[in-house]
C-alpha cells in the first residue's frame, strides 16, 4: 500500500514516485547520509533532490499512520506553505509513503534541485568572503520570515542555502523543513532562533543580534544579551550530554 501527494505542476511524476525505491537504490549520487539520506537524481529530465526518511520505530509508525503527518508529508506541506508566503525553499514535487502491515514504513520527499554557492555553515566558519555583510543580510532574512510567522525548528548550520546574486546581495533558502511552526513571533522570541549556529560569541552573534534589533525596533543591548544567553544555554546542554555519553 502507498500514498502519493503531488504538486499540481508535477502530475507527470507519478510513475517516478511509484518506482522511487529502485531509482533511489540504484543512484550513487548521495549528498548526505545520516539518519536520513539525500540523493541528487534526475527524474523526467529534471534535476531533483530525493530525501529518503528512515523507517520510524514502532510507536512513531503508529503515530504517523493514525495521529499525525509523517516527516515526508510534513516536508511537502511546509514547502508548499513557504512558497505561498514567499519564503525561498526548493520547489516541492511530491511525496510517496509506503505502508507495511497497515503502518507507515518508508517515505520519500522529492523537490527540485536548487543550485547554491555555500551554506550558512561556511559563513559561520569564516570560509567565505563578506562574512559581515552576509550575517547582516541573514539577520534581515530571519526577521522577514519571522514577520511572516515562519519558525524553523531546525534553524542550524546545514539548513540554509546561500547564493550570491548579480547585484552583490545574497539569497537564502530553507531546507530540512519537516519541523516548522507557523505562528506569531515577537522579537524577544525571534532572537532565540539564532542559538543553534555555534557562532563566535564575540563577533558573529552580536552582528546578528544588533541587525535584528534594528529591524524590530528592539533594544540592541538586550538583543545581544538574549542571543548570547540562548547560545550559551544550548552549548552547555550539549556539552553535558557529551560528558554523560562519554562516561
Amino acid at each position: 500500500m502507498y500514498k502519493i501527494i503531488l504538486n499540481k505542476h508535477y502530475n507527470n511524476f507519478k510513475n517516478e514516485l511509484l518506482n522511487i525505491k529502485n531509482i533511489f537504490k540504484n543512484s550513487n549520487h548521495s549528498i548526505h547520509k545520516a539518519r536520513n539520506e539525500l540523493k541528487i537524481i534526475e527524474l523526467n529530465d529534471l534535476k531533483c533532490v530525493v530525501k529518503s526518511f528512515k523507517v520510524p520505530h514502532f510507536i512513531n509508525r503508529v503515530a504517523y499512520t493514525f495521529f499525525r503527518e509523517g516527516k515526508a508529508k510534513k516536508s511537502f506541506i511546509n514547502a508548499m506553505k513557504l512558497q505561498e508566503l514567499g519564503v525561498n525553499t526548493p520547489e516541492p514535487i511530491g511525496i510517496i509513503e509506503f505502508f507495511s502491515f497497515g503502518l507507515l514504513s518508508e517515505s520519500y520527499f522529492i523537490s527540485r534541485y536548487e543550485p547554491y554557492d555555500f551554506t550558512i555553515r561556511e559563513v559561520f566558519h569564516h570560509k567565505v568572503d563578506n562574512v559581515e555583510q552576509i550575517l547582516k543580510e541573514f539577520a534581515k532574512f530571519t526577521y522577514e520570515i519571522h514577520q511572516k510567522g515562519v519558525w524553523h525548528v531546525d534553524y542550524s548550520l546545514g539548513n540554509i542555502l546561500i547564493s550570491k546574486q548579480n547585484d552583490g546581495s545574497y539569497k537564502f533558502s530553507l531546507v530540512d523543513i519537516n519541523r516548522m511552526e507557523f505562528k506569531e513571533i515577537p522579537p524577544k522570541e525571534g532572537l532565540k532562533n539564532f542559538n543553534k549556529f555555534w557562532a563566535k560569541f564575540d563577533e558573529d552573534l552580536p552582528i546578528l543580534a544588533k541587525e535584528y534589533a534594528k529591524l524590530a525596533n528592539f533594544d540592541e543591548k538586550e538583543a545581544v544579551a538574549i542571543v548570547l544567553s540562548e547560545a550559551k544555554k544550548l552549548e552547555d546542554m550539549v556539552n553535558i550530554k557529551r560528558k554523560i555519553k562519554g562516561k
